[in-house]
Order: C-alpha cells, then sequence, then structure tokens
C-alpha cells in the first residue's frame, strides 16, 4: 500500500500512509487508538476506497471495491467487533458467506469441520452463536474468511476481549499459519504481543506511517513506545482528596451469579475510589447489571444518595446522580449507528433537557457534541459521523464526554481502559481521576490489577459474589490480593 490518503465527513483518517506485508510472515500494525490501523486495513479489505494512494497484490494492482473483490485475491479480515447473527448457528453463518461452495446448512457444516480440523480451531457447526465464548466466535470469524480462500488475514485486534490464555493460543495459531505460508497483519497496541508473536513492524501516528516494515529484533520495545504516541505519557497520580459523605451503600445485596446465601456489603463516599478487583465471571457483570438496574436485587438494598434504589428505573438513578461505563461500550453504552452527538444526547433528551415536549434542540445538540470533541480529544470526529466509525479508544471518549456530566455523584467504571492503548488508558483514568477530585465517588471494577492500584484508595476483592476482603491500597500485599482472588485467602 502506497501513498494511501482517506477524510471521513471531511476530517483526514490517513496521509500518506504506506505498508508492505510479506508471505510467511506475521506483520505488526501497532498506534495508538485513532491512529488509523484499522482504517487502513479495511481499505485493503475493500470496505472503504481511498482517497488517493496505490495498492497492489503480487505486484498486481488492486483497488477493491468491496470485501468480495478483495476476497477474490485472498485478503480477509476479522474485526474487532464480530459479525455474526446471534440467532443463527456457525453453520447458519457461514453459509451466509460461502455462495456457491454450500448450498445447505449441512454443507457449511461439513465445510467448517474439514477447515477447523485443517488449521487446528475447534468449533461445533452446530452450536448457535449466543452460546459461544468470545473466543469460540473469534474461531468463528477466522474459519469465515480462511473457508473463502484468505491468504492474507488481517486480525483487527483480536486479543483485546480475549483472556491471557486465550490470547497466546491465537498467537500461536498466528504463528502457525505464517509458517504455512500465509501473510497475517496483526493490528494491536499490546507491546507483548508485538515483541513474542511478529516478525516485522509498522507503527502508525495521527494517521501516518511513522516507522515501516522494520525487523523485530532491530527494534526496542521502548523506541516503539515512543515511536506510538509521539512523547512520554504522563503517570497518572491518585486523586488526592479526602472523603466526604457515603454516596452509594450495598447492604445484603444478592443478586442473580452469587452461588451463596450471604450478601455483599459495600460502603462508597464522595471523593474517593474504591476499586473492585477479581477474576472475571466472579460477579461483576451481574452487579453492574444490578446497580443501572437493568436487573432486579434478589435481596437487599442499594441507597443511592440516600434513597433506596432497589425498584427504581434506570432514568431516576441517573437523576440521583448515577453514571455507568460498561465493560463492553457498545453493548451497554453507545448504539453504533448513532451520530457521535446523538449518542452524547441520548440521556439529556431521556431526562427532556435537551428538547421540549417533542422537539429536540439540535444546536444546543451539536453544540455540546462539538465541545465534547474537543475537550475529549475525540479524534477524526464530526458531530455528526456515526459513532461505529471511530476507533475503540475515541468510542470510549464519547462514552466519557456523555458520563463525566456536571449531575454526576456516582460513577459505577467496569474496565474503562480494556483494550485500550497506553495514551488512550492514561487519558481515560485522568479523566476518571478528575472528576473524583470534583467530588464524585467512583467504583472501579477491573481485572487488571494495576488499573486498580494506580487509582484506587480501598482495594475490594470479589469472589463468587461477595467481597472476599478490603484494605486501604497502601495496605495491599501481593499475597493478601493473590490469596483472596484465587479464594485461598
Amino acid at each position: 500500500m502506497f501513498n494511501i490518503s482517506k477524510a471521513f465527513d471531511g476530517k483526514p483518517a490517513l496521509g500518506d500512509a504506506r505498508f508492505t506485508l510479506s508471505w510467511g510472515e506475521v506483520h505488526a500494525l501497532v498506534g495508538e487508538n485513532g491512529a488509523g490501523k484499522s482504517t487502513l486495513m479495511n481499505i485493503a479489505a475493500g470496505i472503504y476506497a481511498p482517497d488517493a494512494g496505490e495498492q497492489r497484490v503480487n505486484g498486481e494492482a488492486f483497488a477493491p471495491k468491496s470485501p468480495a473483490e478483495a476476497s477474490r485475491v485472498g485478503i480477509g479480515m476479522v474485526h474487532q467487533h464480530f459479525r455474526l447473527v446471534e440467532s443463527f448457528t456457525v453453520a447458519e453463518n457461514a453459509l451466509l458467506n460461502l455462495g456457491s461452495q454450500a448450498r445447505t446448512v449441512r454443507q457449511a457444516a461439513d465445510l467448517l469441520r474439514r477447515k477447523a480440523d485443517d488449521v487446528g480451531l475447534a468449533i461445533d457447526p452446530m452450536r448457535r452463536v449466543s452460546e459461544l465464548s468470545i473466543a469460540e466466535r473469534q474461531r468463528v470469524e477466522i474459519l469465515k474468511v480462511l473457508l473463502l480462500g484468505a491468504r492474507i488475514l488481517i486480525l483487527d485486534e483480536p486479543t483485546a476481549v480475549l483472556t491471557e490464555t486465550e490470547s497466546s493460543a491465537l498467537l500461536d495459531f498466528t504463528r502457525r499459519l505464517a509458517e504455512s505460508g500465509l501473510a497475517v497483519t496483526l493490528i494491536t497496541h499490546k507491546l507483548k504481543e508485538v515483541a513474542e508473536c511478529s516478525d516485522r513492524l509498522t507503527v502508525m501516528r495521527h494517521g501516518r506511517t511513522v516507522l515501516a516494515s522494520a525487523p523485530m529484533a532491530e527494534v526496542k520495545e521502548a523506541e516503539i513506545g515512543l515511536l506510538i504516541v509521539g512523547e512520554t505519557v504522563p503517570q497518572v497520580q491518585r486523586p488526592k482528596v479526602d472523603p466526604g459523605e457515603t454516596r452509594l451503600a450495598l447492604t445484603s445485596l444478592r443478586f442473580s451469579g452469587q452461588k451463596t446465601q450471604q450478601g455483599l456489603d459495600l460502603k462508597l463516599r464522595a471523593g474517593e475510589v474504591l476499586g473492585l478487583a477479581g477474576v472475571g465471571g466472579n460477579g461483576q457483570e451481574e452487579l453492574v447489571a444490578c446497580l443501572s438496574g437493568a436487573q432486579s436485587p434478589i435481596a437487599g438494598s442499594i441507597d443511592i444518595t440516600g434513597e433506596i434504589a432497589n425498584t427504581l428505573s434506570p432514568r431516576r438513578r441517573r437523576a440521583l446522580g448515577l453514571r455507568i461505563i460498561p465493560a463492553d461500550r457498545f453493548a451497554g453504552g453507545l448504539i453504533r449507528e448513532m451520530t457521535i452527538a446523538e449518542n452524547i444526547a441520548m440521556t439529556e433528551i431521556a431526562q427532556q433537557t435537551q428538547s421540549h415536549r417533542l422537539l429536540l434542540d439540535r444546536r444546543r445538540i451539536y453544540a455540546r457534541a462539538t465541545d465534547a470533541i474537543s475537550r475529549f480529544d475525540i479524534r477524526g470526529a464530526a458531530p455528526d459521523r456515526r459513532t461505529e466509525l471511530l476507533s475503540g479508544g475515541n468510542a470510549q471518549k464519547v462514552l466519557l464526554a456523555r458520563e463525566l456530566d456536571l449531575g454526576m455523584k456516582i460513577l459505577i467504571a467496569h474496565s474503562p481502559s480494556r483494550g485500550l492503548d497506553v495514551k488512550a488508558s492514561a487519558f481515560v483514568r485522568e479523566a476518571i481521576g478528575k472528576a473524583v477530585e470534583q467530588g464524585a465517588a467512583c467504583l472501579l471494577i477491573s481485572e487488571d490489577l494495576q488499573e486498580i492500584l494506580a487509582l484506587s484508595h480501598r482495594v475490594a476483592v470479589i469472589n463468587n459474589g461477595l467481597i472476599a476482603g478490603e484494605r486501604a491500597v497502601d495496605d495491599v500485599t501481593p499475597d493478601w490480593i493473590g490469596g483472596l482472588l484465587s479464594g485461598h485467602a
């Protein structure tokens, strides 16, 4: 790819970007969120057309007008956000793409089984996608593009939502593909993966290629980090304030997912961050659903700023100052097809602060979105740009811009920097810290211990849906937290 340029809504996303991929290699394409990595590869995959530039495959000029055209020359892309029909089986999803290769679900299932055995990816073609884990859904997406004949495989942030064990298995798989002669592009911001798995490296920043096709053996990790951000990333400081009144109190709270008859007790005060650490699957999702009003508690009480909220609607909880940053920004926070302005205004419209009866104040909605884009450094954005076109980090900033408003008293932040690069993570954590310094109370739920320890004043550990222990952050030791996380303390 040579001198590729692309703009959206008049905002440049790429400028003279370049990329070269060779057969038999894993090539890491890295850069901070919004650097243009996914946009560049979406052009290679025929999803976007470049405004300028040239592409070649095996020396032949190539300008795909659709993913189908890219597929015909052997290019397949697995996106960060999967494109599967959840109510369909794996075989039914594959059938949608296979064309003349398969006419029936049974034929699609047979092709899937053979390909899965051939490349070493176990999957049951007759299971419904809704029943699959995230790692299994990713396998389905990979098998789909391989069945279409992909020999150039593009993986967009493939480990962002995987556990460490799942990530390791996937990276081993990419190496096997490369060793078999395929070419693999790994879009990532995790430098550990880059160092362990890749043969060569390309770095992008602000839509431009700043390092092209460097052999991994010749580049130091510290140099990569500096190229990615273009500057040193400041260390996020823990908010320095004195805790005030109790903002959130959970008493003997029981909710689905708990494995005992006991309840969860927790208190959160103004001006503090309480970090809730735990291995995934120990009730974190159910607790957030219970606090947000998406799920009703089985027993116990939720006290939000002095009002019992067990039966209150999500709108009423928001009026009391509760704000939620969910673990999955699109599944529980933003609507992909809506614009940035619409997503930011959505909750205020529900509270009728951006509207009067049936009329929307569109001038005010756009003005607020323009201000948010500037204050939260949402790159390549315009108020009327669809949110689905943003990188993960910039989409998270849209969510922050909406939730960290003047009415916020309690922030429930679930894995707020998951899947983000170093700089975007620092931005998110700094924004949360500023909100707490201004008097908000934050319950930070995360599987990332470094994130917990960096921001929290107190640390609690959740295990089987219960608080297994709690300490001031300065008293937290590896033995204490490790024992509680494993359930052996």
